[in-house]
């Protein structure tokens, strides 16, 4: 079908739509807030279930680092809330790695992957590339449902009596393997691998509809070369996420044909309290493999949008065209193509030949090329830019500086000679969460904050946006900076006490400051929380349609569209979504016919 044609179905549509609106009155508060179809209500739906997660794994990483900062201490109101996992006031070992597994499960799938990625695909692609809503907006309500049924089976593993999974984010076999191995591998864990797999379904919903949209349902007039960049880093993202997670989906239903069935997939040779188990044949190698497969793509299709939206919101509030609007592209899909390539640094030290492991080496490094080609084209959109510092600018900011800090740390860990050293220390805590974790939630905060306006038709309040960033920004070095050091100094992770290690007691003040900034910087996202919320309902009111000045689609709609976005016909589109400060104009939107005497980008 023809984009014209697309887009008179669509306009035909919306108006039978509105007709029969007309006869059957307004849709219910069910069918309105909790079965949407609409693109923008599933975004909110997504969004806000994110932040749940998010306050709910913060929290756990504020309980752990209560326990490193302060092994010695006990606090009775632990006991009050956890009952036996705190007995005396202090976190139970057993507690203190199913905290580590849930927080570090929550944060990279629960949150900055459907949280991410379900919030702004599902808002931005049919604004910006001009459609009434998503390819099959069914199938949208249906990949937020899967994650709310993976979300709660997931939150269910807190309250089963064994407790929830506790053999580490990535679940490693044999520990996860065997119900007898430790109190986190029973139960808690069946209910682990069945919520990760409904989440698996969510996302492979959601990835297709986002293709779809975006390369069937574009506005007349809008070419690929003429999307803006957010679309295309979604773009790329759910093409990652098609590939990879039904790999990690094989991975997890092998693990539970060996927890449940006798298989020995990933079991060889296992001894238990002196009994040896009838299991030969498998290697837990291979479910590494299988992990790591999607594992090293997940780390892009987290950080991906976060680029896309970073490139937007820095464009617009720099005043500036985007440096390098092609090689922005180009450096994403080689991005995307790497990322399959590379899965194996993550096993260095598991035996691996030490000829494939340089081949490993070598295309680590290579993927530093196209993220350095971004970071050189965000700083040069910063330079000399006429710049707005907006909460939602100085997060794209503080964006770029953790990329850099975080990415530069990953030359040593993409090694294999020096990731022998620092493997399993604090050094890759340091470095994954720098690199990934905050740049990502800088990147989604400064998203939140530029497009909340569109989102609810008023603004955020701009002073807590700025104590927000600052404090959240000091934190996350605080915390994760003097990492890096313990990591060189052998430091390894997933202990739960190091006051017992001669070597590593001279760590105790610093273990405590970095528990500190972690409670702080877990106090200010509370803030954030209350600014979001109070402005839905409190905050300035819009007035203007286009209150950044911004080109792209989105900003043509009515301040607070409804469902099919455009009341009359939708736009047609002449230009690409980057002309600022042209000709003596301060912005041109893609709706304007291109003049002949105008000058070229």
């Amino acid at each position: 079908m023809s984009n014209e044609a697309v887009i008179q179905t669509g306009v035909i549509s919306h108006e039978v739509h509105e007709h029969q609106g007309a006869h059957h009155h307004h849709e219910t508060f069910i069918s309105k807030y909790v079965f949407s179809q609409d693109h923008k209500m599933i975004a909110k739906q997504f969004l806000i279930t994110g932040m749940i997660w998010a306050i709910l794994g913060g929290l756990m990483s504020v309980l752990f680092r209560i326990q490193l900062g302060y092994p010695e201490a006990t606090l009775p109101w632990l006991e009050d809330i956890f009952g036996h996992w705190a007995k005396g006031g202090k976190i139970s070992p057993e507690f203190y790695y199913a905290l580590g597994t849930m927080h570090g499960t929550i944060l990279i799938f629960f949150v900055l992957t459907a949280g991410l990625s379900g919030t702004f695909a599902n808002f931005l692609i049919p604004f910006q590339v001009g459609a009434r809503d998503m390819a099959s907006p069914f199938m949208n309500m249906l990949s937020y449902w899967f994650f709310v049924l993976a979300s709660i089976i997931m939150m269910s593993s807190l309250f089963v009596q064994t407790g929830p999974a506790a053999g580490g984010w990535t679940v490693y076999p044999p520990l996860s393997a065997l119900g007898d191995a430790s109190i986190g591998s029973k139960i808690g864990m069946d209910l682990w691998l069945i919520s990760m797999a409904l989440f698996v379904v969510s996302q492979l919903l959601g990835g297709l509809n986002y293709v779809s949209t975006i390369l069937n349902m574009r506005t007349k007039g809008m070419t690929m070369t003429r999307l803006p960049l957010t679309i295309w880093a979604i773009f790329f993202t759910a093409i990652l996420g098609l590939l990879s997670f039904p790999v990690l989906l094989s991975g997890f239903i092998l693990l539970l044909f060996d927890r449940h069935l006798g298989t020995s997939f990933y079991l060889s040779d296992i001894v238990i309290a002196g009994k040896i188990l009838p299991n030969e044949g498998g290697s837990p190698i291979l479910y590494q493999h299988l992990f790591w497969f999607l594992g090293h793509p997940e780390v892009y299709i987290i950080i991906l949008p976060t680029m896309g939206l970073v490139s937007e919101v820095m464009s617009i509030n720099a005043r500036k065209p985007i440096f390098g609007y092609m090689a922005m592209v180009a450096s994403l899909f080689a991005i995307a193509v790497l990322s399959f390539l590379v899965w194996a640094h993550h096993m260095f030290v598991t035996g691996l030949n030490p000829f494939l492991g340089s081949v490993f080496v070598l295309l680590t490094l290579l993927i530093a090329v196209p993220s350095a080609i971004k970071v050189f084209n965000w700083l040069t959109t910063l330079w000399r830019g006429n710049i707005r510092f907006t909460p939602g600018m100085m997060f794209c900011i503080g964006f770029v500086s953790t990329f850099i800090s975080g990415g530069l740390t990953g030359i040593y860990v993409g090694n294999s000679t020096l990731d022998i050293h620092v493997h399993d220390t604090y050094f890759i805590i340091a470095h994954f969460h720098i690199v990934m974790g905050v740049s990502a939630f800088m990147g989604m905060f400064a998203g939140i904050y530029h497009w909340f306006p569109k989102m609810y038709g008023r603004y955020m309040n701009n002073t807590l946006g700025y104590i927000h960033f600052w404090i959240t920004l000091a934190c996350a070095y605080i915390i994760f900076w003097p990492m890096h050091y313990e990591g060189f100094a052998g430091m390894p992770r997933r202990y739960y006490d190091y006051s017992n290690w001669e070597s590593f007691k001279q760590f105790t003040e610093l273990n405590q400051v970095i528990s500190f900034a972690a409670i702080l910087s877990f106090l200010v996202q509370l803030l954030f929380l209350f600014n979001f919320f109070y402005s839905i309902f409190k905050g300035r009111k819009v007035t203007t349609k286009n209150p950044w000045g911004a080109t792209t689609l989105e900003w043509t709609t009515p301040i607070r569209p409804g469902h099919g976005n455009w009341p009359g016909e939708i736009p047609e589109v002449h230009r690409w979504p980057y002309d600022y400060g042209k000709d003596g104009v301060d912005f041109i939107p893609q709706t304007e016919p291109v003049t002949k005497d105008e000058s070229k980008h």
